[in-house]
């Protein structure tokens, strides 16, 4: 099935606000603070370097026994910060639509090792570059989007088509709601956090 955009009923919403909510009682008050200081760092610095992509690792849990891994930590860090600057300009550009800031921030990304493939690690990577435009890819949230009925394909560009999905589900939230003060990054852990009988099919 192609992707497309799409829109939600209330029940949907109502799903999605519970799951957001649910968010902050399971994961705890302290879950998005290596996130939030990696985008503080990335604020003042116009960059992120591989000590915090080596924290955003880590928010992420995912594996650094790699041997993309082991060629990321034998880049300089000078090559790493010209790359993740590039992309940070990028996605914070509001010149740009969210899915163009999207998909420019993310080909800045491919040079590196780790990048080249996948979404998750690039998409926190310039979720901390502008934390406000854009959001963190994983397949629990793609599959909470296709349970809601809006399809996301795997192919090329990926990232930019989900974070142009994620935002356009916003300009199209009920009012009054919660939702209508969310930013992309709510609507993904929202979406993550949909049960997964509901997320799976």
């Amino acid at each position: 099935m192609a992707d497309q955009m799409g829109t939600i009923g209330s029940d949907g919403w109502q799903r999605l606000i519970a799951a957001r909510a649910a968010y902050h009682r399971t994961a705890g008050a302290h879950y998005d603070e290596v996130l939030d200081q990696v985008a503080e760092r990335a604020q003042k610095e116009g960059s992120i370097g591989k000590a915090d992509i080596g924290a955003l690792l880590l928010f992420k849990r995912l594996r650094a026994d790699t041997p993309w891994a082991r060629a990321l930590i034998a880049t300089a860090d000078a090559d790493v910060r010209r790359a993740t600057a590039t992309a940070t300009a990028a996605v914070r550009d509001t010149a740009l639509s969210l899915g163009d800031a999207a998909r420019a921030g993310r080909a800045a990304l491919a040079g590196l090792p780790g990048f080249t493939r996948g979404d998750a690690l690039a998409s926190t990577v310039l979720t901390a570059a502008a934390p406000r435009r854009m959001a963190v890819y994983d397949r629990r949230a793609h599959a909470g989007l296709r349970s809601l009925g809006i399809p996301l394909s795997n192919a090329s560009g990926r990232y930019s088509r989900y974070v142009a999905a994620l935002g356009h589900l916003l300009t199209h939230a009920p009012s009054p709601s919660p939702a209508r003060a969310w930013t992309p990054r709510d609507l993904d852990i929202a979406l993550y956090c949909l049960p997964p009988d509901t997320a799976s099919t």
